[in-house]
């Protein structure tokens, strides 16, 4: 006898394999997902800085809130935050909320940018 197709056994085999590839991937993926974000936080930070320059050379101080850099749009998602700004040095704040890491930017600091755990929002 001729038979064609899949044995029940085949069937629960093929499933518990692609199951067990699923379970390894997934939370992989977030964790891809979650670095893309802390990068385009660092890149939003590196940009607000050089932006901070130009307006520094018109106007002799940096500028003490993102809305004062007309020429600088963070990317979709990117909360930023000058936490204080004066004519000699100025301090940012970078957070989206799939992102691992929170970024702060501090011109008078040495490296100027550095990472700490994302806080949950409220």
């Amino acid at each position: 006898m001729n038979r064609n197709g899949f044995s029940l056994l085949e069937l629960l085999v093929a499933i518990a394999i692609i199951s067990i590839l699923a379970a390894i991937s997934i939370p992989r993926f977030g964790d891809f997902r979650a670095a893309a974000y802390d990068s385009r936080c660092q890149q939003d930070l590196r940009n607000l800085a050089a932006t901070q320059e130009l307006y520094r050379v018109e106007n002799e101080e940096y500028a003490s809130a993102v809305e004062d850099l007309e020429t600088f749009k963070p990317s979709p998602g990117v909360e930023i935050t000058i936490e204080e700004a004066d004519a000699r040095s100025f301090r940012a704040l970078a957070r989206h909320p799939g992102a691992a890491h929170d970024y702060r930017w501090d011109n008078s600091e040495q490296p100027a940018m550095t990472g700490m755990p994302a806080i949950p929002a409220p």
